[in-house]
């Protein structure tokens, strides 16, 4: 059909994207284990990137030859196509989205004991990328270390050494591959009460659940990017303990001792603090103890931590 002498085009945008959706369902009902909801959840925001540059090629190109005839959106139509040209690179590199758990990497469950070959103190460095580290104490060796992860998250490489009684635990992993469509990265670690501990826990997006009112720990350092922990410090102590909560961490739940000193200072990019029954005084809280026992927690929160919750036990 022609109109004012020049035909009329259709854009073939949106039959693109119904093609390619089209065949990631059909590719689903041959393989059960490949969901598309992920690939369509994760990556629908190129599509709004491509189709933008595409526009933009097309108003560059209109202003460059006004006189042309008026066609169709060349390079929005482009921009689909290399939109669905890089969904399936991330398709074959990542070989297959599993229904339930994003991309198809293996999934691995590992156990690993470390004794703690006559240590009597030791320092502990946990490297964890995104996911959720559970931390308990309990274990009668040094370390009961339990891991759930995506294949493509990294293996857990576990060392530790002795010299002199000072025990050097690492416990890190190596990620292996961009994070596509979702992460599943779960460790639980049952560590030793008895032995004083020097722990570092640096972890990336994810949650932290840190038990700690059965071990000996005499120095924490938590360095959280986004998301949420909580970390308990009660129960009864023998040491001092210096600790150090700092990051982009979105919430941060602190449970104290009541009937041992406790003096917090919150600084840096602080947001909300609940510090129900504790004394205030400008960045710095404290409780009804605290110069009193003969025990003292000192607890430092720092950077963007976005709520803060310091609650004292019954």
């Amino acid at each position: 059909m022609v109109q004012d002498g020049a035909p009329r085009h259709s854009s073939l945008v949106f039959p693109i994207l119904l093609i390619t959706i089209g065949g990631l369902f059909l590719y689903a009902n041959w393989r059960p284990a490949f969901d598309p909801w992920p690939v369509l959840t994760t990556y629908w925001p190129l599509i709004l990137i491509f189709l933008g540059l595409g526009k933009m090629w097309d108003m560059t190109r209109r202003r460059q030859n006004p006189d042309a005839a008026p066609g169709s959106s060349v390079g929005a139509t482009v921009g689909i196509l290399a939109f669905v040209l890089l969904l399936f690179v991330f398709l074959w590199h990542g070989h297959a989205f599993s229904r339930g758990h994003g991309l198809s990497a293996s999934v691995r469950h590992e156990v690993r004991t470390v004794d703690l070959a006559g240590a009597k103190t030791v320092r502990a460095d946990l490297n964890i990328g995104a996911g959720q580290l559970t931390l308990r104490g309990g274990s009668s060796h040094l370390v009961d270390a339990d891991f759930d992860y995506y294949e493509r998250e990294g293996i857990p490489q576990i060392e530790y050494a002795v010299d002199a009684g000072k025990g050097e635990l690492k416990i890190s992993q190596e990620h292996q591959g961009p994070n596509i469509g979702g992460t599943r990265n779960n460790w639980t670690l049952h560590l030793s009460n008895s032995v004083p501990l020097d722990l570092n826990i640096d972890m990336g997006a994810g949650e932290g659940d840190l038990r700690l009112r059965d071990l000996d720990v005499t120095n924490l350092t938590v360095d959280m990017g986004a998301g949420r922990v909580e970390v308990d410090l009660t129960g009864d102590r023998k040491k001092d303990l210096e600790a150090d909560i700092e990051g982009g961490v979105g919430q941060a739940v602190i449970r104290l001792p009541r009937k041992i000193g406790v003096i917090v200072n919150a600084s840096g990019g602080i947001g909300t603090i609940d510090a129900s029954g504790l004394k205030h005084d400008g960045d710095e809280y404290t409780n009804a103890a605290y110069g009193k026992s003969p025990v003292t927690i000192r607890l430092k929160v720092e950077g963007g931590v976005g709520q803060i919750s310091l609650i004292q036990e019954p």
